[in-house]
């Protein structure tokens, strides 16, 4: 049977501003599970706090909603124990880069088969309107009404540089694109993030749907090469005048976590029949 985009939906209602580019994504995201071919059972989503950790709350699918900043080591625990299932963090710039940037950081270090879907707003939408680690220097929000004076995290850069699996960006404002971002990330066999520029229209009123649409550009349509490590580097570090989308950086020749670790390969551990003579016996071994 045919997996249809409806069949992730549920009766919940959804609680996000009228005009969020949150609905875009959490469309785009139901879409391209669809077109993998992955019924709401064969997948989990795993989420922290925030405005964006909510997004599995309005799906009918599996789910944890964990911790703020803690989706990332949930996921991986999820991912190792059954290897055969595709494990998808849906999380805020605040929530993925700033309580758990840590986490982030090294889950680079593992390359872990993840896809991290971060929604890219510069605020912290729950809490109403501070800014984010990814907020650009000068933005004015409530806690900073004279403007941002920290440096921004760059996600893309850090990612890239901590040589990710796939590192690319989508905009809310461009589902059908995103659709095809998603799809490719949860393909990949390693670390995905899939940074999403998603405008918020309550709490960040200078990157609108149309400040993005006048700026962004398709790097698939520009020549970029994502086997270039330096040209990916360059690339991420474009804002303001032109920003933009589409695959940044692959590496698809580093091993992923799984790869790497001998016990993980082969039959996932969930399916694995426990043997309690082994356990036994390594018991007996410190008596």
């Amino acid at each position: 049977m045919t997996v249809k985009a409806s069949d992730y939906d549920n009766e919940f209602p959804v609680t996000w501003c009228p005009g969020c580019g949150n609905f875009a994504i959490l469309q785009a995201l139901k879409q391209a599970l669809a077109e993998l071919d992955l019924r709401p059972d064969q997948v989990v989503l795993v989420s922290g706090i925030g405005q964006a950790g909510k997004l599995p709350h309005y799906m009918r699918c599996n789910f944890f909603n964990g911790l703020h900043g803690r989706a990332i080591p949930l996921a991986t625990a999820v991912r190792i124990a059954n290897t055969g299932l595709p494990v998808i963090v849906v999380g805020g710039d605040g929530d993925l880069f700033g309580e758990g940037g840590n986490h982030f950081t090294h889950a680079l270090r593992r390359n872990v088969n993840l896809t991290v879907l971060s929604h890219n707003n510069q605020v912290f939408g729950l809490t109403k309107g501070q800014a984010s680690p990814t907020a650009e220097v000068g933005l004015s929000a409530r806690l900073q009404p004279r403007g941002v004076i920290l440096h921004p995290f760059n996600p893309l850069a850090a990612a890239v540089i901590g040589e990710a699996a796939l590192v690319a960006r989508g905009f809310a404002g461009e589902s059908g694109h995103l659709v095809g971002l998603i799809k490719r990330a949860v393909r990949t066999d390693g670390f995905a993030l899939v940074d999403v520029l998603q405008p918020c229209v309550s709490f960040d009123r200078k990157h609108t749907f149309q400040w993005y649409r006048d700026r962004i550009y398709n790097l698939d349509e520009s020549g970029h090469d994502p086997r270039d490590f330096a040209a990916a580097i360059a690339r991420s570090r474009e804002w303001d005048q032109q920003v933009p989308i589409g695959v940044f950086f692959e590496n698809p020749d580093r091993p992923s976590y799984e790869q790497a670790t001998p016990v993980l390969r082969g039959e996932p551990l969930v399916d694995r029949k426990p043997d309690p003579g082994r356990v036994q016996k390594l018991i007996d071994s410190f008596l």
